[in-house]
């Protein structure tokens, strides 16, 4: 940390002095420097993280200016205050600094004008260098460092914020990892779950196509690369997980996840589909932007509710959700990480999402034999049976999900409290089993 604050410090007293000498040189006024490239930036210390970032991305001059006005705003706000000088001839803020004003914060943010502006100057040249470092090809933007957001239709494209992304924020200055969490800017979830493998209850025809996601994320770098199959396959895999609720479809994600040491991401569709023409394949860019660099398994939950089938073009709204999933299909296609769709029917999936697939897995309600192991995973030795209960039995009479199983248990544990049971009767676990019978509908006597 201590590296990284010398590391800023030194880049903060260069930058404000180039800040300084493009407005003194704009101006006419007297100026020891005749052109802000003769101000050496400061040697780049390997042991800063800010440093390593630079060092990374071989950084030239423009570039380290760029990043560090995008950085500034946050660490030292007041050094873009001399950029708050009004045109006199027309009392209103020099249009060539850009700049606009945030809700809260009281001082100048940058906008691709003003990077323009420190860089350029009146330079034109130079003007369409800094144009061509903010277009999306370049790493500033392919690798999720800083990139210009909000310009309207048809306002010049320098006139978009100059936002740093919180992955880089974080990077540049605290030198952690930044792990980014549900808010209305990012409506994805890092999941997480305690069990393992063993912990799955599947069947083995299920398990065997899991294996070959796994074998993708141990060794897509030998079957891309040193294979040389990147010519004919697109990078990433992409799964469609289906059955009915609480048959471990998430549960899979997450332990996918865990077994190769990747973070997965939940997708809150809630939070993604908008009313709002355009806020929808905003919302997705939000993720995949951020997603975009990392090693991250993205999770389309009850994915059917926004990757349906396709309408026919009979009116406005038809053609706009055609053109929605259209959107998606090409980000999903384009994303060179691992994308798990879950959906309750598989018939609910467009076809076009269906043959871009590596694979469709079916998570059917578990058998009797299946149902008498998670019974039996899932009780734990503190809660102790009734010596008549057979949970064979009960498995084998009784169809439920792993997820209605677990409802079943915290009922039982609940109740067992309330009424300070010593063991779980077969009552009890009746009494839980029609509760869960209930919520889906069904009307069941138990004897």
């Amino acid at each position: 940390m201590t590296s990284n604050v010398h590391s800023l410090e030194a880049e903060l007293t260069w930058f404000s002095l180039i800040l300084e000498t493009r407005i003194q040189l704009y101006f006419g006024q007297e100026c020891q420097y005749t052109d802000i490239s003769e101000i050496a930036p400061p040697a780049v210390s390997a042991g800063s993280a800010f440093g390593m970032v630079v060092k990374e991305h071989n950084m030239n001059f423009a570039e380290r200016i760029i990043l560090m006005l995008a950085i500034v705003p946050h660490i030292r706000p007041e050094v873009l205050d001399m950029l708050f000088i009004n045109n006199k001839n027309f009392v209103r803020p020099f249009t060539e600094f850009g700049g606009w004003k945030g809700t809260t914060h009281s001082g100048f943010l940058p906008t691709g004008q003003t990077a323009a502006f420190i860089v350029a100057g009146t330079d034109l040249n130079k003007r369409f260098e800094v144009t061509v470092m903010m277009e999306k090809d370049h790493f500033f933007s392919s690798k999720n460092i800083l990139k210009l957001e909000n310009n309207g239709d048809n306002e010049p494209f320098l006139s978009g914020k100059l936002v740093i992304s919180p992955e880089y924020l974080y990077k540049c200055t605290t030198g952690e990892t930044h792990k980014p969490d549900y808010n209305i800017f990012f409506p994805a979830k890092l999941i997480m779950t305690p069990l393992n493998w063993e912990d799955l209850v599947v069947p083995f025809p299920v398990m065997d196509e899991l294996s070959l996601i796994k074998a993708w994320l141990e060794h897509s770098g030998t079957i891309m690369q040193e294979w040389g199959l990147n010519r004919i396959i697109k990078p990433g895999y992409r799964s469609l997980f289906y059955g009915p609720p609480g048959t471990g479809k998430t549960l899979t994600a997450c332990l996918i996840g865990k077994s190769v040491g990747l973070d997965v991401y939940r997708i809150d569709l809630s939070m993604i589909v908008s009313k709002y023409i355009g806020e929808t394949e905003k919302n997705l860019a939000s993720v995949f932007d951020q997603a975009q660099n990392k090693n991250w398994i993205l999770f389309f939950d009850e994915a059917d509710a926004l990757f349906g089938k396709r309408t026919q073009s009979n009116s406005s709204n038809d053609r706009y959700a055609n053109q929605e999933v259209s959107y998606l299909l090409q980000r999903i296609e384009d994303f060179p990480g691992v994308v798990i769709l879950a959906s309750n029917l598989k018939t609910n999936i467009d076809e076009a999402f269906a043959r871009r697939f590596q694979s469709i897995i079916h998570f059917p309600v578990p058998d009797p034999g299946e149902r008498h192991r998670l019974w039996s995973n899932m009780i734990p030795p503190e809660m102790e049976l009734d010596k008549k209960i057979l949970i064979g039995e009960i498995a084998n009479d009784y169809e439920l999900t792993g997820g209605a199983i677990i409802n079943v248990i915290r009922y039982i544990a609940i109740k067992m409290l309330q009424n300070n049971l010593d063991q779980v009767t077969k009552p009890l676990i009746l009494d839980g089993i029609r509760k869960e019978f209930r919520k889906e509908g069904k009307v069941l006597n138990i004897a």
